[in-house]
């Protein structure tokens, strides 16, 4: 899933996630630590359409690897920390 063609875009929002300060402006209406970093956010470092970046966010929400938080009319997403370091274990043992 995660090593799909598009997978290394994913793998850089989990990345990037793991550090929003250090990679997405400060948002408006939302704390980037706290909350989470928009879709909208996303789309402009990968340098994608909105709806692309949504894809992607969703596949990760979908494997548990990302929450979401609704601010108004938007949702920030945010690492699951405790899902990530699953997933990393199961791939460490070989899954």
């Amino acid at each position: 899933m995660l090593r799909a063609p598009v997978g290394e875009r994913r793998l850089d929002i989990l990345e990037w996630l793991k550090d929003p300060v250090a990679h997405f402006p400060a948002q408006r209406h939302a704390d980037l630590t706290d909350d989470g970093v928009s879709a909208h956010a996303v789309a402009a470092k990968l340098g994608v359409p909105r709806k692309a970046a949504e894809t992607h966010l969703s596949l990760l929400v979908a494997l548990g690897l990302l929450r979401t938080k609704r601010i108004r009319r938007r949702l920030y997403y945010r690492r699951d920390e405790v899902r990530v370091a699953e997933v990393a274990r199961m791939f460490e043992k070989g899954w």
